[in-house]
C-alpha cells in the first residue's frame, strides 16, 4: 500500500508540513538558547541540577540521591515505553488497509486511504524521534548514577567536587534529552491533526507550540523556579 502513496503533496499540505517542522525546531531552540533576560525552565534547572551535585558531595548517607537518579531513570523508560507502544500502533494501523479505509471514512473529509496512510507517517516518524531520545536520556542517567557513586565519601577528597561537577554535566545532558522527547510527543500529536487538512494541521502546530512555550517561560512553576535566583 505504501509504495502507492503520491509523491508530492498539495502545495497547502506541503505549506503546513513544512510549518510543522519549522516550529518545532524554532521551539526546541528557544528553549535552549532562551534570552538571558528571561531563561527557560529547561535552562532554569541547570543550576538546581548543578546545586544537587554539589550539596551530594557533603551528604551523607546519600541514599536520597540513588532514589532520585533512580526515579528519573524509571521516568524516561515509562515515556519510552509509552512511544514505543504507540509507534506500534500507528505502524499496525498503516499497515493494515481495511482498517484505515474504515478510518477514512468516519473523517469529515474527503480523505483517501493513500493520503491517511501518509498522513499517519509524521506522527509514527516523529514519535520514533521522541523514542530515541528517551532511550539516550535513560542511558546518560544510568551514566550520571555510576558517576555518582565514584564520587568519594570524603569531601576533602580532591576528586569529590571534580567528579560530581562531572556527573552534573551528564544530568544536564540527560535532562536535554528528555525534554526534546517530551516536546517531540508535543509535536507528534499536533502531526495528527494533518487528518483534519493541512489547516487543521496550521491549528493544533500552533496549539502544540503555545502549550509548549508556556510552559517554559510563562507557567506559575517557572516563577517559583526563578525565585531561587532573584
Amino acid at each position: 500500500m505504501l509504495s502507492n502513496l503520491p509523491l508530492v503533496l498539495s502545495l497547502p499540505d506541503m505549506a503546513a508540513l513544512i510549518g510543522l517542522f519549522v516550529v518545532w525546531f524554532a521551539c526546541v531552540w528557544i528553549i535552549e538558547n532562551p534570552p538571558a533576560r528571561h531563561p527557560s525552565v529547561s535552562v532554569l534547572m541547570k543550576t538546581y541540577r548543578h546545586d544537587w551535585m554539589r550539596t551530594f558531595v557533603t551528604r551523607s548517607p546519600r541514599i536520597f540521591d540513588g532514589t532520585l537518579i533512580d526515579s528519573l531513570r524509571q521516568g524516561t523508560a515509562f515515556f519510552a515505553s509509552a512511544s514505543l507502544i504507540a509507534i506500534g500502533g500507528g505502524v499496525a494501523l498503516i499497515g493494515n488497509a481495511s482498517t484505515v479505509e474504515r478510518l477514512a471514512q468516519d473523517l469529515p473529509l474527503d480523505t483517501v486511504t493513500v493520503d491517511l496512510a501518509l498522513k499517519l507517517l509524521v506522527p509514527v516518524a516523529i514519535l520514533s524521534n521522541a523514542l530515541l531520545k528517551f532511550i539516550w536520556a535513560h542511558r546518560l542517567f544510568g551514566y550520571c548514577s555510576i558517576m555518582m557513586a565514584a564520587v568519594p565519601n570524603d569531601p576533602a577528597d580532591p576528586l569529590a567536587f571534580r567528579r560530581a561537577e562531572q556527573a552534573a554535566k551528564i544530568n544536564v545532558t540527560a535532562a536535554r534529552s528528555f525534554n526534546r522527547g517530551l516536546e517531540s510527543i508535543n509535536f507528534a500529536l499536533a502531526s495528527a491533526g494533518w487528518l483534519l487538512g493541512p489547516g487543521g494541521l496550521v491549528l493544533t502546530t500552533v496549539v502544540a507550540a503555545l502549550v509548549t512555550l508556556r510552559r517554559e517561560f510563562w507557567s506559575h512553576s517557572r516563577l517559583v523556579i526563578l525565585d531561587k535566583t532573584d
